[in-house]
C-alpha cells in the first residue's frame, strides 16, 4: 500500500531504480599490456600489419588508455611507427585506412 502511494506521488523507490539502470555499467575489463603478457621484447618497424593495430583510421597513434600498453612499450610503438612512416611502409595521413 505504501509503495503504491509513493508511485502515485511521483517518487521512485530503490526497487524501481535498480531496474532502470544497467548493471554492467562500470564493470569494464581490466586493461593489460599485451607485450608484457606475451613476452614480446622487440617491436619490428618492418611489420606494418602489426603496427596497424595501434593506428586509427586517420593514421594517428592510439593512446595508451585505449590500447592498454605500458609506457615503455607505447614509446617503442611510437618510435617504430615513425620509422615505418619514414620508410613509406605506413602513411603519415590517411582517409579511412582500415
Amino acid at each position: 500500500m505504501a509503495v503504491q502511494r509513493q508511485r502515485r506521488a511521483g517518487r521512485t523507490s530503490r526497487e524501481d531504480i535498480k531496474f532502470l539502470s544497467n548493471p554492467n555499467i562500470g564493470n569494464n575489463r581490466k586493461k593489460y599490456c599485451r607485450f608484457r603478457k606475451y613476452g614480446i621484447k622487440h617491436i619490428d618497424y618492418k611489420d606494418p600489419d602489426f603496427l596497424l593495430q595501434f593506428i586509427n583510421e586517420q593514421g594517428k597513434l592510439l593512446p595508451r588508455r585505449i590500447t592498454g600498453n605500458s609506457l615503455k612499450y607505447q614509446r617503442k610503438i611510437a618510435t617504430a611507427v615513425k620509422r615505418a612512416r619514414h620508410l613509406a611502409m605506413l602513411p603519415y595521413v590517411a582517409d579511412l585506412l582500415k
